[in-house]
């Protein structure tokens, strides 16, 4: 079976996870890499071993041997990035969040239907085994019926203006970079988006969402509470109630185990691990047998759920008052 040849669009360090993710599975290989910083493209294919490198993007997509396409840039160029792969026949695994906003991602999911092109945001965490195991034991009721979900991720770091996660103009912030984590998992707890969004935000000097707090009202009375932050120290972990037991997720979104705790009963630790480095090796595995199948979509993870979660990612900018720079908007 011929191995799906893969590019990356991008060099920077989450290019490095899907390069080692990749090298784990037989099924493809990283044929090309491509950076528009001079040097950084060579110095990534020396690290990885990989056979062809450019110094621009429309030299890698114009490349015919390359099958599918990695885009691993800031997120204000995922669309056009996307866009340039699916216009040169690509299929595409862009790295979250997707778009700045639901009319990008709705452009390049019409696209790719155009073109019958594979497209997926690799949202990595829906596709851990733990991740997987934990969303079977909740449909069979493991602490019966959800009511809350309570998820935090914060990197309890100040960082200079100049650097991506403060610049409004690579659309920096917590929201897209570490909110996109929490938002998803309520998703994968309650599987539908939230009735009602309150939520508040703390911004840095930059503009950007320093920190940010969601509340999600759903109409069955279940909610989620959810928090992002540059700055803030607080455990990094989910909690996901229900009305016989709650279940503990420590670093949910790189989760690799979940304790069940009941009343009165000792803790139930579920394990499901990876090896260190190979965290997308999952979500690689599983677009590459969507490929393999002439699959325009996940099944796992469609579409029209990213498009969800860029709506409520959306809805809480526009409470905000946070727009970035040239975003693209509806007429």
């Amino acid at each position: 079976m011929k191995k799906i040849q893969w590019g990356i669009i991008g060099c920077g360090g989450i290019a490095h996870v899907f390069a080692t993710s990749l090298q784990a599975l037989e099924e493809g290989e990283l044929l090309a890499c491509a950076s528009r910083t001079p040097g950084k493209a060579q110095e990534f294919s020396d690290k990885h071993d990989i056979e062809r490198t450019y110094s621009d993007y429309e030299s890698l997509v114009a490349d015919p041997d390359i099958d599918a396409v990695y885009i691993a840039t800031t997120h204000n160029f995922h669309y056009e990035n996307a866009k340039l792969c699916l216009e040169n026949g690509k299929h595409v695994l862009c790295e979250k969040s997707f778009t700045v906003n639901t009319v990008q991602a709705r452009e390049l999911i019409e696209l790719a239907k155009t073109k019958k092109l594979f497209l997926m945001e690799a949202v990595w965490t829906r596709f851990l085994p733990a991740i997987v195991k934990l969303q079977e034991a909740l449909q069979e009721g493991v602490i019966g019926d959800i009511k809350t979900v309570t998820a935090s991720f914060c990197l309890g770091r100040e960082f200079p203006d100049e650097h991506r996660l403060k610049n409004i103009n690579l659309a920096g912030g917590a929201l897209l970079d570490l909110g996109i984590y929490p938002i998803s998992l309520a998703d994968i707890v309650f599987g539908k988006r939230p009735d009602r969004i309150q939520s508040s935000v703390v911004k840095a000097n930059t503009g950007v969402d320093e920190s940010s707090f969601y509340l999600f009202d759903y109409d069955d009375g279940s909610r989620a509470t959810l928090f992002s932050s540059l700055t803030n120290n607080m455990p990094n972990e989910a909690i996901i109630s229900g009305t016989e037991g709650y279940i503990r997720v420590p670093l949910f979104w790189a989760a690799k185990q979940y304790h069940i705790h009941r009343q009165d009963e000792e803790p139930d630790i579920v394990s499901a691990d990876y090896a260190d480095g190979e965290n997308f090796r999952f979500e690689i595995a599983h677009a590459m047998e969507c490929i393999r199948a002439k699959k325009m979509e996940s099944e796992v993870y469609p579409l029209s759920k990213t498009i969800e979660i860029m709506e409520t990612m959306d809805t809480l900018r526009t409470q905000w008052n946070l727009q970035y720079p040239e975003e693209k908007t509806a007429e």
